[in-house]
């Protein structure tokens, strides 16, 4: 964290110049300067009375707060592809696992199915947007065509299955993540 360019954007938040914030806090409109460029640093307590003047505190200035990335690219997609079972998933939101909902990408060529899952917490959905599936929930199974969604709870033994002749994409939606 550079200290002097967050002090800068408080200071200029609050329309303060540097003189107005020196004169608040008793320093030299020249060490604010410095400290703004990180060419110098100042003592804990000075620090704590440019907090004061700038409306802040030590705590609420040092907490970093990531910024919520909103956008994804496919730049930032994850893809595995599996052999055996013929499909391949496409991670599209990077780390949603630790969300409260995952998103991916399923692709099935034909005959190719996901995983074998069994029952755990949450729900799933899943939208079909190429091809037509064959959603196997305990001992049913549901014929899903393209442009038609699915959604169940996951408290028996499931998967998605590719019977027919072509490709077929899914946008599958787990909660609590999963996949």
């Amino acid at each position: 964290m550079k200290i002097g360019e967050k002090i800068r954007r408080l200071r200029t938040t609050k329309e303060m110049t540097q003189e107005e914030l020196a004169n608040r806090c008793e320093l030299t409109k020249g060490f604010i300067s410095q400290l703004e460029r990180d060419l110098t640093s100042p003592s804990i307590a000075t620090l704590i009375d440019i907090m004061e003047c700038l409306g802040t505190n030590l705590k609420d200035f040092f907490n970093e707060v990531e910024e919520e990335k909103i956008v994804f690219k496919k730049d930032d997609f994850f893809i595995q592809e599996n052999q055996e079972l013929m499909n391949t998933v496409t991670w599209i939101v990077p780390s949603s696992q630790k969300n409260e909902m995952e998103p991916i990408l399923l692709e099935l060529k034909p005959g190719g199915s996901s995983q074998v899952d069994s029952p755990h917490e949450g729900e799933e959905f899943g939208y079909v947007l190429a091809g037509n599936v064959y959603v196997h929930v305990g001992k049913k199974k549901f014929k899903v065509k393209k442009g038609e969604c699915f959604y169940y709870k996951t408290n028996s033994t499931h998967y998605i299955l590719n019977d027919g002749k072509v490709d077929a994409k899914i946008l599958w939606i787990s909660t609590p993540p999963y996949f």
